[in-house]
């Protein structure tokens, strides 16, 4: 529980467990001038920062203030003008900040091209393997379980790995590691004799998957500013998009080059890991992971890198600071230790602690049910069975093998073209309004591609109006719930809890691709494509529900402010939606009525 704490300390009086009155506070806000200068003092000494007293003097008066920032002593016109570009021209960012969104942006592509190289391959290697998936119940289980091993080994050992990965070699030797088993695994598919060989490959390249995908957005949130970091970080899903169009477009290119297109289409996917493999030393290494090590120095050089100004990084550093001396009171006693004066998280809290904190700590419990909601939603709305088996859908439908092929390379293409509206969206409409406003096209978009199928097979249109419903389906899903889990996951734990928490909120998402994919074959033949999409459309009307009841608004907040919104309680939370949100929504858009919205968050200090 959170401890009541005096303003000398430096600490807010938010309880962060239970944060009833909806109140949004910066830590440094109940500070005098004369505190301070005195804690930043006292930072200084304990971090050997002295060499940067006075850098640290003006950033923390920022801080605390952000709005007056050109009323601090000492401040310089270029520094000042990095402030005003903060607000005026958000995306002036070092170059250092865009090597590291284009390194993880490459780690997403690998991503997607990884999903896609087996959706034109499913049309061969059964038959190669000399499996009957047309009249064979077993062979078809077959064939969804090599599908789904990416997705089950990055659900059950990637996503955990990350964990230990991260703490013993930070986020940059975690994304190496990943991308050396995202390279060889592929390579190693392409010249498998048997479905168990492909099967052992296809489960290596999980493990790969799976570190990587719980790594790559964390990294991208830690080293991004707040107020684009929803627009960077949402980079992961863009260039999955991107990937997976790669893959699609490969998967096109080769598939008349005979017996062994599909070992191709399943091999190619090596090709992306290969600059990741050598782009991601060139990144600086998250600064809030150097906090976590206690490296101060590395935190502060690597903030230098990442922003514009020395006191852009010197505020950003101590800030970092303040709220994470909130976040260790927020675990408690049993986690933390004196040492030297000063509290430090002991081994205790580490792992399987950490993962039980994320159900039993209050503030900690809402985010993980914030990601998890956010994360099964992707795998509800139904994307992934399209993503895995479009060609098989359009084939389904009466189209030939290049039909079906160009059919899927559309899906790819509209997928990635749409997603680039979110890219200023995310962070000004905001995650949960691109949510709410996208389910619902999603559910009657798969309604409608399902009862496409009730046209006649012989008619022009049968084929021609189920990919223009799948292509509408992926135009409203890739500006929403394709960016926003894996953002929103990515940010919403506090720094001890980010990386178990994300691999939480990972595994959650890549367990049940891997349940679709093993199961969405067999479905298809006892329900027939109308009646699996008629159920996909339903599960879009459940998670936008699951959404409007427990999925908080972050955009445009830091790392360190979210411990304000996630410890408004879950059921604080439902009565504002059910009892303001509702009526407001239906006055306003179905009465045609001049209304306001009452806010859920007060911010108070220095907003």
């Amino acid at each position: 529980m959170f401890r009541s704490r005096s303003t000398e300390d430096g600490l807010a009086h938010v309880d962060l467990n239970r944060n009833v009155d909806a109140l949004i506070e910066n830590p440094l806000g109940h500070l005098t001038p004369e505190q301070l200068l005195r804690d930043v003092r006292d930072f200084a000494r304990s971090k050997n920062l002295e060499s940067h007293l006075e850098l640290l003097k003006k950033g923390a008066q920022i801080a605390k203030d952000p709005r007056f920032y050109e009323a601090v002593r000492g401040i310089t016109e270029d520094e000042k003008k990095a402030l005003r570009d903060e607000e005026y021209h958000r995306f002036r960012q070092p170059i250092a900040l865009y090597v590291t969104i284009i390194t993880c942006s490459v780690g997403a592509a690998v991503q997607g091209w990884d999903e896609t190289g087996s959706n034109a391959a499913n049309l061969n290697w059964p038959d190669e393997f000399g499996l009957d998936t047309k009249t064979n119940n077993n062979d078809v289980w077959i064939l969804g379980l090599v599908n789904a091993a990416p997705y089950f080994a990055s659900a059950f050992v990637g996503c955990w790995l990350s964990h230990p990965l991260n703490h013993r070699i930070g986020r940059r030797g975690t994304i190496f590691f990943s991308a050396i088993f995202c390279l060889l695994s592929v390579i190693g598919s392409g010249f498998t004799q048997s479905w168990p060989q492909l099967f052992a490959c296809r489960l290596l390249l999980g493990i790969g998957m799976g570190a990587k995908a719980s790594t790559i957005p964390v990294f991208a949130a830690e080293n991004s500013p707040a107020s684009i970091r929803g627009g960077l970080v949402m980079g992961w899903q863009l260039w999955v998009a991107f990937g997976i169009f790669l893959g699609f477009s490969a998967n096109l290119a080769i598939y008349q080059v005979g017996a062994i297109a599909w070992r191709l289409q399943l091999g190619s996917a090596f090709l992306p890991a290969v600059p990741l493999i050598i782009g991601i030393y060139m990144c600086p290494e998250s600064p809030r992971w150097y906090i976590k090590k206690h490296q101060y120095q590395d935190a502060f050089n690597s903030l230098r890198r990442l922003r514009n100004t020395p006191l852009q990084a010197a505020r950003d550093l101590y800030y970092i600071h303040a709220q994470v001396r909130l976040e260790e009171i927020m675990l408690g006693d049993g986690d933390i230790q004196k040492m030297d004066g000063k509290q430090h998280f002991t081994s205790k809290g580490r792992y399987i602690a950490r993962f039980i904190q994320l159900f039993t700590i209050a503030r900690v419990r809402r985010a993980t049910l914030a990601a998890f909601v956010v994360m099964i939603a992707q795998q509800m709305c139904g994307i992934n069975i399209i993503a895995f088996y479009s060609s098989t859908v359009f084939v389904q439908a009466g189209g030939s093998v290049r039909t079906s092929l160009f059919g899927s390379w559309g899906f790819g293409l509209i997928n990635f073209v749409f997603a680039w509206p979110a890219v200023k969206t995310i962070d000004t409409f905001g995650r949960r309004s691109l949510l709410l406003f996208t389910f619902p096209h999603m559910a009657w978009t798969l309604l409608a591609v399902g009862a496409c199928f009730y046209i006649p097979e012989h008619n022009p249109a049968h084929l021609p109006v189920i990919a223009l419903f799948i292509y509408l389906f992926s135009a409203f899903y890739s500006p929403g719930e394709g960016p926003v889990p894996f953002t929103y996951s990515a940010e919403a734990f506090p720094l001890f809890h980010r990386e178990v928490g994300m691999s939480l909120a990972v595994a959650v998402n890549l367990c049940w691709a891997g349940v679709l994919t093993v199961s969405f074959p067999r479905m298809t033949a006892a329900f027939g494509p109308t009646g699996a999409f008629g159920f996909f459309a339903g599960l879009n009307v459940m998670a936008f529900v699951m959404i409007f009841l427990w999925v908080p608004e972050t955009k445009q907040r830091t790392l360190e402010e979210l411990d304000y919104i996630f410890a408004v309680p879950t059921r604080r939370h439902m009565q504002y939606q059910v009892t303001e949100v509702l009526p407001y929504a239906f006055r306003r858009f179905i009465l045609r009525k001049d209304v306001e919205l009452r806010p859920l968050y007060k911010f108070q200090g220095s907003y």
